[in-house]
């Protein structure tokens, strides 16, 4: 599908604004994307992550013959 005559909704203010042209996009100014940016600069936005000491079994974990799938399920 092209952008060319495409409007998208920002994602602070929701307001429409056309993809085309437009520097600040997916945002409608420069105002929203700079409010945008503050909020992952002050911590208000975070990405999730597996919890400590989920992270998936190494070849070095697995026993000879043993699935990552069957490792999972004893612990």
């Amino acid at each position: 599908m092209s952008q060319e005559g495409r409007t998208v909704r920002c994602p602070m203010c929701r307001q429409e604004t056309t993809w085309r042209e437009n520097p600040h996009r997916p945002f409608c100014s420069e105002r929203c994307r700079l409010a945008d940016l503050e909020g992952w600069l002050a911590g208000r936005y975070v990405v999730a992550s597996d919890p400590e000491g989920s992270a998936p079994p190494t070849d070095a974990d697995l026993s000879e013959g043993q699935s990552a799938t069957e490792l999972r399920e004893k612990t």
